[in-house]
């Protein structure tokens, strides 16, 4: 209970982080246009072959399951679904210049997710039970950005690339009893996503969204538990809006 308390208040504290980032960017670029007299602001960074950054986000994480033909042979466990939980990821940005129009990017991330399978085993009664999995994720994305010719100060880009994650709070998990479902710490994912860039005089504001999509099977199979058995594999999935901070 405390852990779900703590995760939960941190996702409440970063939403308020976000929007005061953002009113402080749009005070900042009001005062930019105020007091800048001529040229625009990208000209400047697009002068640098690479920059650094911060990045600061919400994430909305579930499973996509697979059911397998125990499934079908099962009369105690009628349906079995995944429920999206909140998360909060922390940053550190490297964007390197590979053209007028591409970059090669580098994101290491601390990402706290939460997940959630639900079976449901008595439609009648309303019974369910539910596996919360709520993880610390070490991330390693790799993105190329495509970025549009720039209106002024703004420009679009899209995003596309891999993702490896390592969850460190899977040791924790695993000393847990032999009755709840287990997943593994490994997962791998493939990435999209679009966002805009703002040019201001010292920095680059650039708020983004992208989905994951896991290719590896997270299910840790245990022939002795059904509600493993029931399962053919466990695909994770994850939706994010981002707030860089670049320059």
């Amino acid at each position: 209970m405390q852990t779900f308390n703590a995760r939960h208040l941190l996702h409440l504290l970063g939403g308020k982080i976000m929007l005061l980032c953002l009113f402080a960017v749009v005070a900042q670029g009001l005062q930019a246009q105020k007091y800048r007299e001529e040229g625009y602001n990208f000209r400047e960074f697009d002068q640098k072959s690479y920059y650094f950054g911060i990045t600061l986000g919400i994430n909305n994480s579930a499973f996509k399951p697979f059911r397998s033909g125990e499934f079908l042979r099962s009369d105690s466990i009628l349906a079995v679904e995944s429920i999206s939980g909140p998360g909060f990821n922390l940053g550190i940005v490297t964007n390197l210049k590979i053209g007028y129009h591409f970059d090669l990017r580098f994101l290491p991330t601390l990402s706290f997710a939460e997940r959630n399978i639900r079976y449901e085993k008595d439609a009648r009664n309303l019974n369910f039970s539910q596996r919360t999995v709520e993880s610390v994720f070490v991330e390693m994305p790799f993105h190329i950005r495509y970025k549009s010719v720039p209106y002024k100060d703004i420009r679009l880009f899209v995003i596309a690339g891999v993702k490896y994650a390592f969850d460190v709070a899977s040791e924790s998990r695993t000393r847990q009893a032999d009755t709840l479902v287990k997943i593994a710490p490994n997962d791998f994912s493939v990435e999209m996503g679009a966002g805009i860039q703002f040019f201001f005089p010292y920095f680059i504001f650039s708020p983004e969204f992208k989905v994951s999509q896991g290719i590896g099977n997270t299910l840790i199979y245990n022939p002795n538990l059904q509600e493993s058995t029931i399962l053919e594999k466990l695909l994770s999935r994850t939706f994010t809006i981002s707030l860089h901070f670049e320059g």
